[in-house]
């Protein structure tokens, strides 16, 4: 018995579809607001600009500014993720380990925003970190290897339509160059 590939292509392409619908939705979900994270101050804090060019305080004025902002939970600088300092905007970022981001002025000191950063957990959820670090590497990557699939058993079927309609094209003969005398 003769297996058909486009009977094949079609099952595969359906099964696969089935099989990576809930990863694949989650990675399209995020991917969309990743894309739009700087549009959208619920995802990440719009960033601000400082009063300077170039830090003008030390990073303990740095941590004293984000400890003003008691829903940041910063207490020391073990309850600090990482400072993301950029000369150019005047700034340094703050991040909590409870994703709270205070934005400080490298000028003056002063807190110019403090908001809930969502953005590093949308990252997470994106990559499959956050449901467990073995996820990304046996959930994720194997979804997306049956999302190239769909694409490529999807192209297939597209253009299979179209390359029998262009075999079966009737040739159109050339008449004869009459002969007239």
């Amino acid at each position: 018995m003769a297996v058909n590939a486009r009977v094949l292509m079609r099952k595969g392409h359906r099964w696969g579809a089935i099989v990576v619908a809930v990863p694949f939705l989650v990675v399209i979900a995020t991917g969309i607001l990743l894309q739009l994270k700087k549009e959208i101050p619920w995802v990440q804090p719009p960033t601000q600009r400082g009063a300077g060019k170039a830090p003008a305080i030390a990073f303990d004025a740095i941590l004293a500014a984000a400890r003003s902002i008691p829903e940041a939970g910063i207490e020391g600088w073990g309850d600090i993720d990482r400072i993301d300092v950029q000369p150019s905007r005047g700034l340094a970022k703050v991040t909590s380990k409870t994703r709270w981001e205070v934005q400080v002025d490298l000028k003056t000191g002063d807190v110019l925003h403090s908001a809930y950063r969502r953005s590093d957990l949308i990252e997470s959820l994106h990559d499959g970190s956050w449901f467990h670090d073995a996820a990304k590497l046996y959930v994720f990557l194997p979804v997306a290897v049956v999302v190239f699939g769909l694409w490529a058993t999807g192209i297939y079927l597209f253009f299979l339509p179209i390359a029998v309609r262009w075999r079966r094209k009737p040739v159109t003969a050339v008449p004869p160059p009459s002969r007239s005398a």
